[in-house]
C-alpha cells in the first residue's frame, strides 16, 4: 500500500503537517506508537502559551512590542555561537519564526477558532542588560482552552481528512527503521503493538503482535524529543550546567523517549546541538500522577525567596521566573539537585500557578466564572490540593516549625534556622522603603508597573515574617525534565540534512525532534511560548513544502 507521505508521530507538529498535506490533496499515513487516547502528544498537556509580538492583547494591556525588540530578545536568549555549522539553520528558522509571530500567526490561528486569554503573561524576565536573555515585555499568550484548545482545530482537520479518505491514522504502530533506496527514504518498517486501553499519558504495553512496512514518496518525522528518557538526558547533559541531576522528575510521559532521533540518524540524518536542553527548576511531585515520576512545574511570580539545598539565597538574577537555565546551573553547582522556595500565604494565593492543562481546569474548560474566582482570596483549587496532599510542601505558623519541616522532607538536615532567619530578616528590612539595594525587591515593584502582574500575578511587597501575611510556606523544588533544544538539522523546508549539509531525499522533520526548527531554533535558551508555537510553525512549513515538492 503506497502513500504520498508518511508522518511519524501524532503530536501537534504531526497533526499540523498532516492537516496541511491533506488540505493540499495528498494521501497521508499518520503513525504513532501510542494508543489513540494520546493523540495530540505533549501539546495536549501544555498550558497552551504562545509567543506573539505586538498583538491586540498586548496593546490593550499597554504593552509596546515590536518585531525588532522581539528579535533583540531572541538573539540575547539564544546566544548563537555555532553559526557556521550547527546554528546555521537554527538561526534562519528563528528569524522566520519571529516574523511569523509578528505577522500571520495570530490571524491564522484565529481563523481556526483559537482564542486567547486577555491578560498576557510575562515569562523568562531575564534580569540582565537590554541585549541579554529574557523577554523585555510580556509575550506569553494563553490559549483559551489551554493545550487541548490548541490541539483541537488540528485534530478536527485531520479527522475530517480521515473521513474524506485522504488520511489513514494508525496508532500502536512503532517505527523501527526508515527504508532507504538509492540514498532516498522511501518508507518505514516497524512493529505493531498490542491494542491498549491506557489513558492519555499512561504507560502502554510494548508487546509486539505483528510487523508492518509502508512505502511513500516522503517521510516526515514528528516524534518529539527526549524528555521522558532520563538516561539519554544525562548522557547529553552539558558540563556548563554542572553535574547532571541524580534525581529528576518528568514533565512529559515516558513515551517521549527520543527513539526516532537515533533511527533517523542511522538513516543519514544529522543531529546537532545535542548538549542544548530545557529543564525546569520549580518542579513538584504530582500527588496524583499519570505517568512515572510525574512532575508539575510551578509558574511562579517574582516574590518567593529562593534558597539552595543548604539554605543559601541564590544571587541575582536567579529570581523566580527570570532565567530558567541560569538558575538550573546555580542549583546543580550547589552540589544538590533540589532547592527551596520560602513564601507566605499572600504570595502563594496570588503568584502560584501550575503548568499544564489538567492543573488549570478553569482555563481548559473555558469557564469565565471559574477564571474570575482567581482574584478571590486563597490559592486556586489545584494549588490548594498540592498544599494539602503534595509531599514537597511545608506549612507552618513559625519559622522554627517551617525549618524543622523542611529538614524532615529532605532528610539531609542541611538547613540552619539562624542562617535562614538572618537572610529573611535582611530581606524584610529592605521592604520598609520604596527604594532598596535588593534587586529582587526592585524587580517585584517593577513587575507591578505592568497592569497584568498587578491584577493577578504579583503580590503587594510585604515582609515574609509579617504574621498577618502567614502562614509561612516552604516548597521543595525538583528538577523536572522537559524539552530538547537540539535535534535533526533541517532547512527552511523541513528537509533533514546529512553530515555534509545536503538534504536526505524524501526525509523531513518538524517539531521538537528538529529542535523546533533547524536543529535548534532556540540556541541555548527559550523565551517561552515557543515550544508549542515551534511545533505549529515547523509542522505547517514542512507540510506545505512537502505538498509543493510532490506536485
Amino acid at each position: 500500500m503506497n502513500f504520498d507521505v508518511i508522518v511519524v508521530g501524532a503530536g501537534l507538529a504531526g497533526l499540523v503537517a498532516t492537516a496541511e498535506l491533506a488540505d493540499a490533496g495528498k494521501r497521508v499515513l499518520l503513525l504513532d506508537q501510542e494508543p489513540e487516547a494520546s493523540l495530540g502528544g505533549q501539546a495536549w498537556w501544555s498550558f497552551g502559551g504562545l509567543f506573539l509580538i505586538d498583538s491586540p492583547e498586548q496593546r490593550r494591556m499597554g504593552i509596546k512590542d515590536s518585531r525588532e525588540l522581539a528579535w533583540q530578545d531572541w538573539l540575547g536568549a539564544a546566544g548563537f555561537d555555532r553559526e557556521d555549522d550547527e546554528d546555521y539553520w537554527g538561526k534562519k528558522w528563528a528569524e522566520a519564526y519571529v516574523d511569523f509571530a509578528a505577522g500571520e500567526k495570530r490571524e491564522w490561528l484565529q481563523g481556526m477558532g483559537v482564542r486567547f486569554f486577555p491578560v498576557v503573561g510575562w515569562a523568562e524576565r531575564g534580569g540582565y542588560t537590554a541585549e541579554g536573555h529574557g523577554n523585555s515585555v510580556p509575550r506569553f499568550h494563553i490559549v483559551w482552552g489551554t493545550g487541548p484548545g490548541l490541539v483541537k482545530p488540528f485534530e478536527d482537520r485531520v479527522r475530517k481528512a480521515i473521513e474524506n479518505g485522504l488520511v489513514e491514522y494508525r496508532p500502536r504502530h512503532r517505527v523501527n527503521e526508515l527504508i532507504k533506496e538509492n540514498d532516498a527514504i522511501i518508507g518505514v518498517r516497524g512493529d505493531i503493538l498490542i491494542p491498549s486501553t491506557a489513558a492519555r499519558g499512561e504507560a502502554s504495553s510494548r508487546e509486539v503482535i505483528g510487523e508492518f512496512e509502508f512505502h511513500s514518496s516522503a517521510v516526515a518525522v514528528t516524534s518529539g524529543g527526549i524528555g521522558g528518557n532520563h538516561e539519554l538526558i544525562r548522557k547529553n547533559w552539558p558540563d556548563r550546567l554542572g553535574k547532571a541531576p541524580q534525581n529528576m522528575i518528568s514533565g512529559v510521559p515516558e513515551h517521549v523517549d527520543g527513539r526516532m532521533l537515533g533511527i533517523t540518524e542511522k538513516a543519514g540524518g544529522r543531529i546537532v546541538n545535542r548538549d542544548r536542553m530545557w529543564h525546569y527548576t520549580e518542579g513538584i511531585k504530582n500527588w496524583d500522577p499519570v505517568w512515572p515520576k510525574h512532575g508539575i512545574r510551578i509558574l511562579p511570580g517574582p516574590s518567593s525567596l529562593w534558597l539552595d539545598a543548604k539554605g543559601k539565597r541564590f544571587p541575582a538574577p536567579n529570581f523566580p521566573g527570570f532565567d530558567t537555565l541560569g538558575t538550573l546551573e546555580a542549583i546543580m553547582k550547589s552540589g544538590y539537585d533540589y532547592s527551596w522556595f520560602i513564601l507566605t500565604q499572600k504570595i502563594i494565593e496570588k503568584e502560584f500557578a501550575l503548568s499544564g492543562s489538567e492543573q488549570n481546569p478553569d482555563l481548559t474548560g473555558k469557564s469565565i466564572k471559574k477564571v474570575l474566582a482567581r482574584v478571590l482570596p486563597g490559592p486556586t483549587a489545584p494549588v490548594k490540593a498540592f498544599m494539602d496532599k503534595g509531599e514537597d510542601f511545608v506549612i507552618a505558623n513559625t519559622l522554627p516549625e517551617l525549618i524543622d519541616g523542611m529538614n524532615k522532607i529532605s532528610g539531609d538536615n542541611l538547613l540552619s534556622l539562624d542562617e535562614i532567619e538572618r537572610q529573611i530578616l535582611a530581606r524584610d528590612r529592605e521592604i520598609e522603603n520604596k527604594f532598596t539595594k535588593d534587586l529582587q525587591i526592585t524587580a517585584m515593584r517593577g513587575a507591578r508597573n505592568y497592569l497584568g502582574d498587578k491584577l493577578i500575578r504579583v503580590a503587594t511587597p510585604h515582609r515574609i515574617l509579617d504574621p498577618k501575611m502567614g502562614p509561612l510556606i516552604a516548597v521543595r523544588l525538583n528538577i523536572v525534565s522537559r524539552k530538547t533544544l537540539g535535534g535533526l538539522q533541517t532547512d527552511l523546508s523541513g528537509r533533514v540534512l546529512d553530515a555534509a549539509g545536503k538534504p536526505v531525499p524524501g526525509l523531513y522533520a518538524a517539531g521538537e525532534v528538529s529542535g523546533f526548527g533547524g536543529g535548534g531554533i532556540h540556541g541555548y535558551r527559550s523565551l517561552e511560548g515557543t515550544f508549542v508555537g515551534g511545533c505549529l510553525f515547523t509542522g505547517r512549513e514542512a507540510g506545505r513544502a512537502i505538498a509543493k515538492e510532490l506536485i
